[in-house]
């Protein structure tokens, strides 16, 4: 099916507007299809993966068909995780934006439950939460479920994964059958999905729509790891070692647009910006200022970007990862066109590296990791560019003018060498360049893990009642790691190990500080390793695993169960 424009949808005036100032003309595919079933009540299965517009396609209905008068829940979208929910919610608001007394709230883990309560009893009529915290609220009263009209769950496959199926049925058991319009959204269809389509939904709709692989040959990808105050730094180094002709930088926020910009045009460099907030008149004579080259660098945000054609841009700077798939591949496509070649670099930091795990998934296209040039690597560049510059005018000649200028500095006492070295030292000067220190990883030692992974001690155990869906869904609600991440969990009587990627280790370590499982404050610390643990003193001190009890292994399919 072809893309249609949002006017063609049945939307609603308030909607059009928001779409409108949110960038976009045409629905994406899987918008197309299930916007106006949904819009006509029926129950919806769409099979698209992340990146493809599915929160809009859900959220866009949701909000149109929202009764402001009843000041009560009407929709509930459930996610698996909290950063998920928080990026649905923010979808919503902007959708929402014109509908006048709409309010949405987003219910997860990590975030003060005294807060949400208070935002309950005001009056809620959209909620996304995580299955857990949505479970924890029905529970204590907190929210009530008999107006609900409208069930979402987005990324099904992710919150089935994660061990969430319980919690999802216990939740529809407080929703009246009859009066609620089920919608599924998932990038795979198993079969624990498909027992929920057939016990959950009235004859649905199921719209299935399939993803090209993205084809960039012409455009190479990389990384670089670095702390969120050294961007800046790095970026300004990349510039100053690749000498770009025309090169544009993605933030994912205005405010970032207007601080890069800002600071790129302190240091000297030939740039501009556009973002959402400037006039269209403003932001077209910015981009035809680019397409001339009279601008050499484009600061901009992923909405102000869209549509941008520009066949000479030869690099593309992602100075923060966008928080969508679909954002990436269009920022990167803005290099590489017409047959030539480009290169996009992407600035990660570790609360963003699951990010770009995700784009390598979606893409399915691998980005390498590079280091940030060195003091020493810029001033080699500038200096062998200098004195290339010296040798062409040189062999130009002309110079008769400067040459008598520097014998009659000669007959004032002056040393032709010491000359020619002060008009070097003015040349070539450069600012005090900041240390780039980078991302050093924590060591954890030998915890006993399989490769790359971290196995961490928790302090609960079988005798907690704990499922491995209780531990996912708790490291996934509190940290920004997705559940996919998460390797082997084994529960034993009254301890856990579950294993966490490296890279992720430290910040899970820190989102997991003081937070309950089961009501039970939890310690979790990296594990000793084998050898270590067999006759330490400490929580982990007796190796109980060689007792034959392995506990219960959380891989993915027993999780389902």
């Amino acid at each position: 099916m072809n893309e249609l424009l949002f006017e063609n949808l049945n939307c609603s005036e308030e909607v059009l507007k928001a779409v409108k100032d949110m960038g976009f003309e045409k629905a994406t595919p899987v918008q197309s299809e299930t916007i106006p079933l949904i819009l006509e009540g029926k129950d919806v299965v769409g099979q698209a993966q992340t990146g493809t517009g599915k929160t809009a396609a859900f959220g866009i209905p949701a909000v149109d068909l929202v009764s402001i008068e009843n000041n009560k829940p009407q929709a509930l979208i459930l996610c698996p995780t909290r950063e998920l929910a928080l990026q649905v919610s923010e979808e919503l608001y902007k959708i929402g934006k014109y509908k006048r007394g709409l309010k949405v709230q987003s219910v997860f883990g990590g975030q003060s439950i005294d807060r949400q309560i208070s935002a309950l009893r005001k009056g809620v009529h959209i909620i996304i939460g995580t299955p857990g915290r949505v479970m924890d609220h029905i529970r204590r009263k907190t929210l009530k479920l008999a107006d609900l009209k409208m069930l979402i769950l987005d990324e099904a496959d992710e919150m089935l994964n994660m061990g969430f199926r319980e919690d999802i049925e216990e939740i529809m058991s407080f929703i009246e059958t009859e009066e609620r319009q089920t919608l599924l959204f998932s990038a795979t269809m198993p079969k624990p999905i498909l027992n929920i389509i057939n016990k959950y939904q009235k004859d649905p709709e199921i719209i299935k729509i399939t993803r090209t692989k993205l084809s960039t040959p012409n455009i190479t990808q990389k990384y670089i790891e670095c702390r969120e105050s050294e961007k800046f730094e790095a970026l300004s180094r990349l510039i100053d070692i690749k000498v770009p002709k025309l090169s544009i930088v993605f933030c994912n926020t205005k405010r970032k647009v207007d601080e890069v910009t800002a600071e790129l045009q302190t240091r000297g460099y030939s740039a501009d910006k556009i973002h959402g907030d400037m006039k269209q008149t403003l932001r077209l004579a910015v981009i035809n200022k680019f397409k001339e080259g009279t601008i050499k660098i484009l600061v901009a945000t992923d909405v102000a970007a869209r549509g941008l054609d520009i066949d000479d841009v030869d690099y593309v700077f992602n100075l923060d990862v966008p928080e969508h798939e679909e954002y990436y591949v269009h920022r990167i496509g803005r290099t590489g066109r017409a047959g030539r070649e480009g290169t996009a670099y992407s600035f990660v930091t570790p609360r963003t590296f699951f990010r770009l795990r995700d784009i390598m998934k979606y893409t399915k296209n691998t980005v390498e990791k590079c280091s940030v040039p060195t003091v020493k690597d810029i001033e080699e560049k500038k200096t062998n560019d200098f004195i290339t510059e010296i040798k062409s005018i040189m062999e130009a000649g002309k110079m008769g003018k400067y040459i008598n200028m520097v014998e009659k500095l000669q007959e004032e006492g002056l040393d032709a060498m010491d000359l020619a070295a002060a008009l070097l030292k003015k040349e070539l000067h450069m600012p005090e360049l900041k240390d780039i220190k980078g991302v050093k990883p924590v060591k954890y030692g030998d915890t006993g893990a399989s490769a790359g992974m971290v196995r961490m001690f928790l302090n609960i155990g079988k005798k907690h009642r704990v499922r491995p869906g209780d531990i996912v869904g708790s490291i996934t609600d509190n940290s920004s790691i997705s559940g996919s991440l998460i390797g082997d969990i084994d529960i034993l009587e009254a301890f856990s190990f579950v294993e966490i990627p490296e890279q992720h280790a430290h910040a899970v370590l820190l989102s997991m500080k003081n937070n309950k499982i089961k009501g039970i404050k939890i310690v979790m610390e990296p594990a000793k390793g084998k050898k270590s643990r067999s006759g330490g003193s400490n929580r982990q001190s007796n190796d109980r695993d060689s007792r034959g009890n392995r506990g219960s292994r959380g891989n993915r399919s027993e999780r389902l169960n």
